[in-house]
């Protein structure tokens, strides 16, 4: 049985770990210190580091690049290291510690996407198609030679955390199968090629408002790829709200308004309408479009 280190963070990176930790030893799960989170603003732990405890599994949060090479030198040897969205780039000196050195897996078909984002960077791009890839790490990002990839349609109505959730499960497997032939050496990795390649920067709060001089096909995308966090955003009778649900409509209204049309908010952007099907007001939980109108009192407004 090979002995391997995991490094992983959120949600997306726990099918993966408990698919490794049901057919390997790991000997040690690596993730990002606690962070504040909610309205507590409480140090939480992360998605992996509560599943590794529920595993039983030696976890550990280095918060540099020195305790993390640290950690690995002192809790290995290892036969190998498994990464999926662990949030840091491995210094070369870290890639050279486990013998097989470190496989990742990525949520694009690379070279497309390259980079922290790229479910929602493929979302936002309106692409129909996205995969995972597995890749031995190099000291580039997402530049390493690939073992596997596969192909995922992506559907109409596919939001950024329906489409991650089906790229975690086909990750967790791909990446079992790769690890057994890869140290068998019945996989070998072939270079990634260049041509083609796009980036996929880290979201950033500048993503998230939405602006009526956007298109219908933008403001779809945006609010897809955002959904269910960290969200898009409308700003609405000078109220920031967050957007879950949007869809085109097929009355125009005048940009930078809003109106009831048939019961439901309908916002004028560029070159058409879009329907609010899920809205988010501050403090409140998530609602139909619906719902928010019968409590406003009016209907019609400002969209900034």
């Amino acid at each position: 049985m090979s002995r391997i280190v995991f490094l992983g963070t959120p949600d997306a990176a726990v099918p993966t770990l408990e698919a490794v930790a049901s057919s390997h030893e790991v000997g040690a799960v690596i993730t990002r210190p606690d962070r504040p989170r909610g309205r507590s603003s409480r140090p939480m732990p992360s998605p992996v580091k509560s599943s590794a405890s529920a595993l039983g599994l030696a976890v550990f949060q280095p918060s540099s690049p020195e305790e993390l090479l640290d950690v690995i030198e002192t809790q290995g040897p290892f036969d190998l290291g498994v990464v999926v969205a662990y949030g840091v780039l491995l210094r070369p000196v870290v890639i050279k510690l486990p013998a097989a050195g470190f496989l990742n897996v990525h949520f694009s078909l690379l070279p497309r996407w390259r980079g922290a984002a790229p479910v929602a960077r493929a979302l936002m791009a309106g692409d129909e198609m996205t995969g995972v890839t597995i890749i031995r790490i190099d000291e580039g990002l997402d530049t390493g030679p690939v073992l596997t990839a596969q192909a995922v349609d992506i559907g109409p109505g596919d939001s950024g955390g329906e489409l991650t959730d089906r790229l975690a499960h086909l990750g967790a497997r791909l990446i079992v199968e790769s690890i057994e032939m890869y140290l068998g050496d019945r996989l070998h990795p072939v270079k990634q090629a260049n041509e083609g390649a796009t980036y996929a920067p880290k979201l950033v709060s500048s993503d998230r408002p939405l602006s009526t001089e956007m298109s219908v096909r933008e403001i779809v995308n945006r609010v897809r790829a955002l959904s269910p966090s960290p969200c898009a955003t409308f700003g609405i009778d000078g109220t920031t709200v967050k957007v879950l649900g949007v869809a085109e409509h097929s009355t125009k209204v005048k940009p930078g308004r809003w109106k009831e049309v048939a019961g439901v908010p309908v916002v004028g952007v560029g070159g058409g309408g879009v329907e609010i099907q899920v809205i988010q007001p501050p403090g409140k939980r998530p609602m139909s479009g619906a719902s928010w109108l019968r409590g406003r009192g009016r209907t019609e407004g400002i969209v900034a």
